[in-house]
């Protein structure tokens, strides 16, 4: 699932080569300025992904990336750039009749990010213009379920970079274009099976859900959701001076920083969500809500131990809080394996909850869950 819920699709161009003195970030420049204006005209946003500015280590997480649990921030920043897009044009040039081992190790770093999108290539080389790279990625992006399009460039160097810089022309920046517009008439079809449809995907406790990590185009639902959520927190406990009911856009927006963020859509609604951090051994947990009218059909419990699987390593125990008065939320945390604690700072009428951490926990939730 895109994170993109409006009619605007957004395409991101990943430069794969790294090494020194490459023509890649040349042939991105290119491409993007060539495809912009038309781009603006339909509701198009271009970004850039240059892997040699992610800087991604060889393949170093434990988990197999269908689980989606990450251990590494430098993992969790890539799974939130693949995950904001909707489409994908890769710039790649030939090493030895195959793709670069940067672009490869990319692609193995993720799974259920980069399902149901279309992928577009741009090589460059000389006597094959890079096509047999193009040719060995399509074979690696249809097993991760994504769709290559008719519509390529492909570059010989010789005649079209000149000076480090490409030279255009009708015929070239034409397939640029045209490039762009296959590419998004093909993402608009893919769309529904980017919103839950996925006939594959896990099924949570209600039909049509679909949980993903949290991403800037969630932040305006996101607040609405919050303040819904806790209205009746704020009449329980008897006091409108609650952080959720105060926050800004702005200081949600500074919390994706800082937190882990995941939101649940139903048939692509956003109805559900909750954060969580590490701090020191414990794995906070909080913002823990579901929209009212989606209340009491199990969403809440089963988001609560997909969070509770995301747990560091380092960490030891789950931690979360609630208003002293919130009864039924105290219960259900009970439920859970919850038990009060009332040691260290807590945070005025407030009651403080923690379980010890389960290394069966990720394993056990990842089951039926589709992450996206």
């Amino acid at each position: 699932m895109s994170s993109n819920s409006s009619g605007d699709l957004r395409v991101l161009v990943i430069t794969a080569s790294t090494r020194p003195g490459r023509l890649g970030p040349a042939i991105t420049d290119w491409f993007v300025r060539t495809v912009r204006p038309a781009a603006a005209s339909d509701a198009i946003t271009v970004d850039v992904a240059d892997l040699a500015d992610v800087a991604l280590p060889l393949l170093d997480e434990p988990e197999h990336p269908a689980h989606g649990s990450y251990r590494h921030e430098h993992t969790r920043r890539w799974s939130r750039t693949v995950a904001a897009a909707d489409a994908f044009v890769v710039v790649t040039p030939e090493y030895n009749f195959g793709m670069p081992a940067a672009l490869k190790n990319a692609f193995d770093f993720l799974y259920h990010e980069w399902a149901w999108k279309p992928v577009a290539f741009v090589s460059y080389g000389n006597t094959s213009a890079g096509t047999r790279s193009a040719q060995m990625a399509k074979q690696v992006v249809t097993t991760l379920r994504m769709m290559p399009i008719g519509a390529t460039v492909a570059l010989r160097i010789a005649d079209s970079v000149h000076d480090d810089r490409v030279t255009g022309s009708t015929a070239l920046d034409g397939a640029a274009r045209a490039v762009l517009s296959e590419l998004s008439r093909v993402a608009r079809v893919l769309r529904p099976l980017r919103a839950g449809t996925d006939p594959t995907a896990g099924h949570g406790p209600v039909p049509g859900l679909t949980l993903g990590e949290a991403q800037a185009g969630d932040l305006a639902e996101l607040l609405v959701l919050q303040r819904c959520c806790w209205v009746q927190e704020a009449i329980v406990n008897d006091t409108l001076d609650l952080a959720p009911l105060r926050e800004t856009i702005d200081e949600l927006r500074a919390s994706l920083e800082t937190w882990r963020w995941w939101c649940v859509r139903r048939d692509g609604r956003l109805v559900a969500a909750v954060r969580a951090r590490a701090q020191e051994r414990a794995w906070l947990i909080g913002r823990l809500m579901v929209a009212p009218d989606q209340a009491g059909n199990g969403i809440g419990s089963w988001l609560l131990s997909y969070a509770e699987g995301q747990a560091p390593e380092q960490t030891t125990h789950c931690t979360l809080f609630t208003g002293h008065r919130s009864v039924r939320n105290i219960s259900r945390y009970e439920r859970a394996g919850y038990t009060r604690t009332a040691t260290g700072d807590i945070p005025p009428d407030s009651v403080r909850l923690s379980k010890p951490r389960s290394d069966d926990l990720a394993g056990a939730v990842q089951h039926g869950v589709p992450v996206v």
